[in-house]
């Protein structure tokens, strides 16, 4: 459970993260991390507009840069975007100058003032420079559709055994990700919606 739901130590690491929305709203915010890539993006955001939800995009920089044209179509479809570093760096093996470059290198596409540290790991000075400029999203639950240990039933018993009121939910549109998510997503959005969830991106 420490993977799909965070404990509460570690949302007391970065308390000025966003973890989860208002508890007290019945809605959930659909997040993908590590695109836009050809062999996912435009599946997820296929599925999406059929059933007229809007989600957020922590893209990694540089595939932004190599298909600049699934970038501005996640703009174009009305859907969020926030910052994965611009090569997926974990921040705990990199110093506070390299992680800060690898940052605003990515923003240079990006232009958002989202950030998600890929992992969800970031030293403490990392995470005092980030809370300075930008707001670091993190999840309220992971569907671990990255696993290969996971199935596609897997990823979606994930989503309702821990999908709650302000639940920020993280899948990813990657290759280890997909196969499942072409079972899982339309699943999880139809059992979502049947539970009375509104989709809301944030702010």
């Amino acid at each position: 459970m420490i993977i799909e739901q965070p404990a509460i130590w570690l949302r007391w690491l970065y308390p000025r993260a966003t973890w989860r929305m208002d508890r007290h709203e019945k809605a959930v915010y659909l997040t993908f991390d590590d695109g836009p890539i050809p062999e996912a993006t435009p599946f997820i955001l296929d599925t999406l507009k059929h059933y007229g939800i809007k989600a957020t995009f922590f893209m990694v920089g540089d595939n932004a840069r190599k298909y600049p044209e699934l970038h501005q179509r996640v703009v174009d479809e009305g859907h969020r975007i926030g910052n994965h570093t611009h090569n997926h760096i974990g921040g705990l093996r990199h110093s506070i100058h390299t992680y800060s470059y690898n940052v605003e290198k990515a923003n240079a596409y990006l232009h958002t003032n989202l950030v998600r540290p890929p992992h969800g790991w970031m030293r403490l000075d990392q995470y005092a420079w980030l809370s300075r400029k930008y707001r670091i999203v993190m999840w309220d639950l992971v569907t671990r559709d990255y696993s290969k240990w996971m199935t596609a039933e897997d990823v979606l018993n994930n989503v309702k055994r821990y999908a709650r009121n302000g639940s920020i939910i993280t899948f990813h549109d990657s290759l280890k990700s997909i196969e499942k998510l072409k079972t899982a997503l339309p699943q999880a959005i139809e059992w979502l919606m049947e539970q009375g969830y509104a989709f809301k991106v944030f702010d």
